[in-house]
């Protein structure tokens, strides 16, 4: 039996930290699905278009993983594609608090479906995607935060906002 992990997040955008956990997820698990949501608590600077598009691309040659867009409850998309597990990264201990309650709703809701827990390298332990948008915001440099391809598309998006 293959083991799937879902990585879920919005992803807006994805960092060099998330293709992190992504890589190490795969030394775990046979495959890795990038569960790319809408949060509506959340005003995305990418349409959820966009930022499907973008981590296909940031992952066009990445064997054993695929990327899906979703919406609603985690656990029913993660039953939907035969997850086992839904795979979150950490930074902080502050990620740990709020990760932790989600992961005992998600075991409430579906007792078959483990959440696995990767600590961030240390190397991308500070980055998450909104001081990422707030670097961009303000013309500051992405090198080695985001994929040169999520950098571009940022620039772009950002002109086009000041223009």
């Amino acid at each position: 039996m293959r083991k799937i992990a879902v990585y879920p997040g919005t992803f807006d955008p994805v960092t060099n930290g998330h293709i992190d956990v992504i890589n190490r997820g795969l030394s775990m698990f046979d495959r890795v699905i990038v569960a790319v949501g809408i949060n509506p608590g959340k005003m995305p600077l990418f349409t959820f278009e966009e930022r499907i598009e973008m981590m296909k691309e940031v992952l066009d040659n990445t064997e054993r993983v695929e990327v899906a867009g979703f919406e609603g409850l985690l656990v029913d998309f993660a039953r939907q594609v035969g997850a086992c597990a839904i795979l979150r990264g950490l930074r902080a201990v502050s990620d740990f608090e709020y990760e932790l309650q989600r992961a005992l709703m998600n075991r409430k809701l579906d007792r078959c479906i483990e959440t696995v827990f990767l600590m961030t390298g240390f190397r991308w332990i500070y980055i998450s995607s909104t001081i990422v948008k707030e670097a961009a915001r303000f013309s500051g440099s992405l090198e080695g935060l985001v994929p040169p391809l999520v950098e571009e598309r940022m620039r772009q998006k950002y002109s086009t906002e000041a223009a």
